[in-house]
């Protein structure tokens, strides 16, 4: 037999007696009957995580087993100002509501909320309705609290010593079920919490990579597009995407024309395809010499091409055309020593001027459609494009204003007035002294 049972609440009597022996098998009987219950109604509890339904199944469990048949269970916050779930049975709704104000009133006054304090029968002086025997509260956290109100048992005989002992266990365990059930509200809000934010990175992530893909058509278009537009402008555009950076504008530059001598004849002589891969393998050679000294094309023509040098400083932008006719000049006369007896060696003739030109955007429109063009126009372009047309056998021809400006470092000699077509004066001509060599 266990030691405690020599402290079990017993009749005197003689341990070894019929007597003491019935009182020590009702007392087993009755310990018995707690731990079942114990178990049963901890079973019931830990069977489920959801907050409410552990307070009415616990209701419900303890009213069973302690035959009583109103019974009532509170939590509220902290304070005791705002109620968070009620569960009862056996009351009407103006006592739901009574039984809630009572409660908060109470728990305001017992902010220690212990079993070991609170869990006797219901002071008299309580508003709370006579059949409520027993009042238990409880803590669940820091910010939470509760109450368990009991009535009368059906038997009515009063709330024992060990009816309370087991009420106080039952009650803790009801604790640690709320806890629990909390603790799985709040994994389960950070689950939700994190499916939604799961749910935002997959849209956003999905906005991405539509956005990265425009950008990657947006960058093929730009990569082929500038194959077609003058890398000014697509400088100008990067630096400033307004239209206000394209408005045309005078300004100081260097105009360059440059054209195939005897093209049209050619053409005839060996066709359109053979003279097509001649001007591809010259021009291709020109494109480095344009590009190493800031040249920027604007315009192609089967035979020729427009080029614009738009250095800040006015001596720069000349001394860049000229250095480009030079190495034109000299890879031109590389490529026909090269060629085979079969091919056709080719003159380049050059025109170049410097002085001031309007330069900017143009907008041509008609019934069809509008087309957009950049480039420079104005008497300066006029009269490169006519000097370009007066040289013959590879010379480069140039303003006096170009020639005055790059002559510093490149010699030039005046070949005279020259009466250009549509230009109502004669302009004086400068050429270009050749056997040069450029680096």
């Amino acid at each position: 037999m266990p030691k405690d049972t020599e402290k079990m609440d017993t009749e005197p009597g003689e341990s070894g007696s019929p007597e003491g022996l019935e009182i020590i098998q009702a007392e087993l009987d009755r310990r018995a009957y707690y731990l079942r219950t114990l178990y049963d109604v901890s079973k019931e509890l830990f069977g489920t995580v959801n907050f409410e339904a552990i307070l009415r199944n616990f209701m419900l469990m303890t009213m069973g087993n302690f035959g009583v048949f109103r019974c009532f269970i509170l939590t509220c916050n902290n304070s005791a100002d705002k109620v968070h779930h009620f569960v009862s049975v056996g009351f009407d709704e103006g006592e739901q509501l009574r039984l809630q104000q009572f409660s908060c009133g109470f728990l305001e006054g017992n902010s220690s909320c212990t079993v070991e304090s609170a869990g006797l029968e219901k002071p008299g002086s309580t508003p709370f309705p006579p059949d409520i025997s027993l009042l238990l509260p409880f803590r669940i956290d820091s910010g939470q609290i509760g109450i368990l109100g009991l009535g009368q048992k059906l038997t009515e005989e009063p709330f024992e010593k060990h009816d309370k002992e087991l009420l106080g266990t039952l009650v803790n365990n009801l604790v640690v079920a709320l806890k629990n059930a909390l603790s799985f509200e709040e994994i389960s809000s950070l689950n939700e919490a994190l499916r939604i934010k799961n749910k935002e990175l997959k849209k956003a992530l999905h906005e991405l990579q539509t956005a990265m893909r425009k950008v990657e058509i947006l960058e093929s278009i730009k990569a082929n597009l500038c194959n077609f537009v003058p890398a000014t402008v697509t400088r100008m555009i990067e630096r400033s995407p307004t239209s206000e950076s394209l408005e045309a504008k005078e300004r100081d530059l260097t105009v360059m024309f440059l054209d195939i001598e005897g093209y049209t004849r050619i053409t005839e002589e060996v066709g359109g395809i053979e003279t097509n891969s001649l001007v591809e393998k010259y021009f291709s050679v020109f494109m480095d010499a344009i590009y190493t000294n800031n040249g920027d094309v604007m315009e192609t023509a089967g035979d020729g091409l427009m080029i614009l040098f738009l250095a800040e400083d006015r001596t720069a932008h000349a001394l860049d055309a000229v250095r480009t006719a030079a190495t034109i000049r000299e890879k031109t006369a590389f490529i026909n020593e090269e060629s085979t007896a079969s091919s056709q060696p080719l003159a380049i003739n050059i025109g170049i001027t410097s002085g001031e030109a309007f330069l900017g955007a143009s907008k041509y429109s008609s019934p069809t459609g509008s087309r957009w063009t950049y480039t420079a126009h104005g008497m300066l372009v006029n009269m490169a494009a006519r000097i370009c047309a007066k040289a013959t056998g590879g010379a480069i021809f140039t303003n006096r204003e170009t020639a005055e400006r790059a002559g510093s470092e490149f010699p030039f000699v005046s070949r005279g007035k020259f009466a250009l077509k549509n230009i109502s004066e004669e302009m004086e001509v400068f050429e270009l002294k050749g056997d040069l060599y450029v680096v």
